[in-house]
Order: structure tokens, then C-alpha cells, then sequence
């Protein structure tokens, strides 16, 4: 469990530019009272909110350091405190010294994250916010940091609030007539009270389908390839990354050890894992790698059955399916450009054939594959979601569930809403425990 930090009322400090060398580097503080610390470092007061030269000072008074000073003073800045931002050169050991000297007028290393969360706790953002910081900084495509953009600027809370909202008055009209059961139903269907848990129902799945997007764009899809050897596993991982990642041989088992790699499709990535063909073997190192094979099948998202298109799903391909786990699967008839087939997709849309040698069918795999993901093009309503949001959108499409069959016992179903509405507080932060914070906001990069 993440450890809190020592105080909030300690005045912190930390390099928020990334580690190495750069033109412009910033140290960055954060406390109630930074009078003594500015007047120490840069030899005067500042105008704040205003960009001015200065010089870094040490103890001495000799200049560390020369560039910009910005001073926001508290409540106006991103944590809510008085916040100093020393813009100067991007050296590591420039920065270090004016970090030290910071340290030297009374502040602390700052924790990881711990700029995010005086801002959180200040009610500058809400929780969501604060991590849509972390994956904007940790995006890895344009759609990601998109999505990320959105949840950071509020969008994904407000469609929170407003649910939240919305059952707040729900729950006010369903515990008003708690004082007078003869006519309870009545009033409620006067309300329009079950009209108003089906517009909030449909609102929840509407968020939580463009939650499942931006989970998608953060977390990406593990695929799997298994099959016989030789069927062309790390021939297809080397055309969908677009180099030559695998080795390729007309050897049986030239992969022995699971092979992963990581592209993007419509900037959702994908995470392939190539692995040891599935046969019957008396090589010991062989047998490591088809073990681990089904180590990797037991984690995937989506397993990729590669057959030969020349003799299709055969014994060894049915003794193969027969020890998949409840995991979606999409059987790949490989080597078209051999036997003369089309690249297609089957009726039932499961089945696809393709030939890695020369591309043939390769994008409809691609496409069927962001279909099982969920993945849904224009994806520009998602947010960036993690899996706590969504395990809480589900909780609070099951109350909602669970209401809705309690229509006719009130307390009951206003215990229902009132769990639902819990669940989705727990998404901006309304409703969460400090070992969740601590673990939320240790994941962040010093400075942040």
C-alpha cells in the first residue's frame, strides 16, 4: 500500500521536466507560504502571474542559474497553493543545484504525484482529472492523448455529475413518498420517476460505451498466436508490425520462446505475442516454450488460431481448440497466395484468410480484430478511462438493474440508487478511501 505523503502543509519541491538533457529545464514548488523561499532564491519578490528574468541564487548569493521566474500565488495556481515554477537551462546538475537549494529554504523532495494530488485535494480537479495527467504524459498515440485531453479538460466528469445529478433527484422523490406509502406509486408515476431511471440508465450506457473506448486506447488488446508449427505465427507478427521482428525459417519449431510486440491499429494498441508451435515434442527447450504458450493463452484478450490454408482445421487444430479457455478466437487460414484462395472473411465473421507473405487479407484481420475489441471507429466522444471506471459504471448499471426490479418496495429501491450514486462518486473522487488515493497518486512522475 502507497504511504500518504509526511504533511500537506509542507512546502514541496521537484524537478518536473524529464530526466536527461534538454534547452529549457523547471523546478517546481508548492506550499502556503513561499516568501522566504523566493526572496532566498531569487534575491527579491515576484509580481505574480508574471514572467520575469532572474537570477538563481545559493546561499552565498552567487548565481546557480539564470532564466524565468512565475509566481501564482494560492488559490490561483494548479495545486491550490502558492506555486513557484524556476524556468531555466535543461542541465541535470543545473537543476539539481537549484532543487538543493530550494531544499536548503525549507522545503521537501516531493512525492510522486504529489503536486496532482494538493491539486485534487484542494478541489482544483477531480480524481478523474488527476489521472487523465498521468495518461496524457504516458499516451501513446494521437487518439490516446486525445481522449486524455478530454478527460483532463472535465468532459468525462460533467457526463458524471450528471448522472449523479440525476439520481440525486430520483432518489429525492423516491424517499419523499417513503412518508406516505398509500400513495406512493401514485406520486411516483405522476413523477415520471421510472422515466427518469430510463433516461438515467441510457445516459449510464451511452458513458460507459466511450468509457470502454478510452480503456481500449489506454490499455490496448493482447493477441495471441498459436497453432502447429510452420503455419506462418511469426510470418503474420512480422507483417502486422512492419519489420522483421520474428525469425523465419522453413524449420518446425524455430520459435521457442514467446516473441511480443507492440503496433497500433487506428491508435489502439495492440500487444501480439508470437509463440512456439503446438505439437508433440521431445525437446526439452521445446517444451518450455509450448508451456509458456499456454501461459499466454490463459492472459489474451483475443487468440489468433493460424492453420494452413492448405488442409484448414484439422485433428491437431481441434486438439488445440479443445484446450482454449472462454477466450475469444479467430481462426486464421494462413498461405492463400500457395493455394490460390481469396482473402475473405467467413459468414459467421470468425474465420479469415489471408496470406503474411504478401498482405493479402491482412487489413481484414485488422478490422474483425478492433470488432472484438469493441473498438468503434471515430472514436472522438471517448475518455480516457481506467479499469476502476469501468468496474464502476458496471456497479452502477447493476443498482440501476437491481432498482428497477424494486420498483414496488421503496426502501428498496432507494437503497439501490443510493448505491449506484456511491459507485459513480467513486470515479471524480466523492466517495474514496485514502489507500486508494495513495495508490492512484504514487503512479505519477515526481513533478507531477
Amino acid at each position: 500500500m502507497a504511504r500518504l505523503p509526511p504533511s500537506h502543509n509542507d512546502v514541496i519541491a521537484a524537478v518536473a521536466t524529464a530526466p536527461g538533457r534538454g534547452g529549457i529545464g523547471v523546478v517546481r514548488v508548492s506550499g502556503a507560504d513561499l516568501g522566504a523561499l523566493i526572496s532566498g532564491i531569487v534575491g527579491r519578490s515576484l509580481k505574480p502571474r508574471q514572467a520575469s528574468y532572474a537570477r538563481f541564487l545559493d546561499a552565498a548569493g552567487d548565481p546557480l542559474d539564470e532564466g524565468i521566474a512565475l509566481f501564482f500565488p494560492a488559490p490561483h495556481s494548479f495545486t491550490g497553493e502558492s506555486v513557484l515554477e524556476l524556468q531555466g537551462h535543461g542541465g541535470p546538475q543545473v537543476l539539481q543545484l537549484i532543487l538543493e537549494r530550494c531544499l536548503e529554504l525549507g522545503a521537501r523532495p516531493a512525492a510522486p504525484g504529489e503536486f496532482s494530488r494538493r491539486a485534487f485535494l484542494n478541489d482544483k480537479i477531480d480524481l478523474a482529472q488527476a489521472e487523465s495527467i498521468a495518461d496524457l504524459i504516458d499516451a501513446q498515440s494521437r487518439e490516446a492523448a486525445r481522449s486524455a485531453v478530454r478527460s483532463l479538460s472535465g468532459e468525462f466528469s460533467r457526463r458524471i455529475h450528471t448522472l449523479v445529478e440525476g439520481l440525486i433527484h430520483l432518489r429525492m422523490l423516491v424517499e419523499a413518498t417513503l412518508d406516505f406509502p398509500e400513495e406512493e406509486l401514485d406520486f411516483l408515476e405522476k413523477a415520471d420517476a421510472f422515466g427518469q431511471l430510463d433516461r438515467i440508465e441510457a445516459h449510464l450506457i451511452q458513458v460507459l460505451s466511450q468509457a470502454r473506448q478510452g480503456a481500449l486506447l489506454r490499455e490496448g488488446l493482447n493477441v495471441v498466436l498459436i497453432g502447429q508449427p510452420n503455419v506462418g505465427k511469426s510470418s503474420l507478427l512480422n507483417r502486422l508490425a512492419g519489420f522483421e521482428a520474428a525469425i523465419v525459417t522453413e524449420y518446425a519449431g524455430t520459435t521457442r520462446d514467446a516473441l511480443r510486440e507492440a503496433i497500433q491499429i487506428e491508435g489502439v494498441p495492440l500487444h501480439i505475442t508470437d509463440t512456439a508451435g503446438l505439437r508433440d515434442t521431445d525437446d526439452p527447450v521445446e517444451k518450455i516454450g509450448i508451456a509458456r504458450t499456454w501461459e499466454a493463452v490463459a492472459r489474451t484478450d483475443v487468440a489468433l488460431l493460424l492453420t494452413d490454408a492448405a488442409h484448414g482445421v484439422g485433428d491437431n487444430e481441434r486438439a488445440i481448440l479443445a484446450r482454449l479457455p472462454d477466450t475469444p478466437m479467430l481462426t486464421v487460414h494462413n498461405k492463400i497466395d500457395v493455394v490460390d484462395e481469396t482473402a475473405r472473411l467467413s459468414e459467421n465473421r470468425m474465420e479469415v484468410w489471408l496470406s503474411a507473405k504478401t498482405g493479402a487479407g491482412v487489413d481484414l484481420l485488422k478490422r474483425r480484430l478492433l470488432e472484438l475489441a469493441g473498438w468503434q471507429a471515430a472514436g472522438e466522444g471517448s475518455y480516457m478511462a481506467r479499469k476502476r471506471h469501468l468496474v464502476a459504471l458496471h456497479t452502477a448499471r447493476e443498482h440501476l438493474a437491481s432498482a428497477r426490479c424494486q420498483a414496488r418496495q421503496l426502501e428498496l429501491f432507494a437503497e439501490e440508487l443510493r448505491l449506484a450514486q456511491e459507485a459513480l462518486g467513486e470515479i471524480t473522487g466523492e466517495f474514496s478511501a485514502d489507500d486508494l488515493l495513495g495508490e492512484i497518486f504514487s503512479r505519477f512522475c515526481i513533478g507531477k
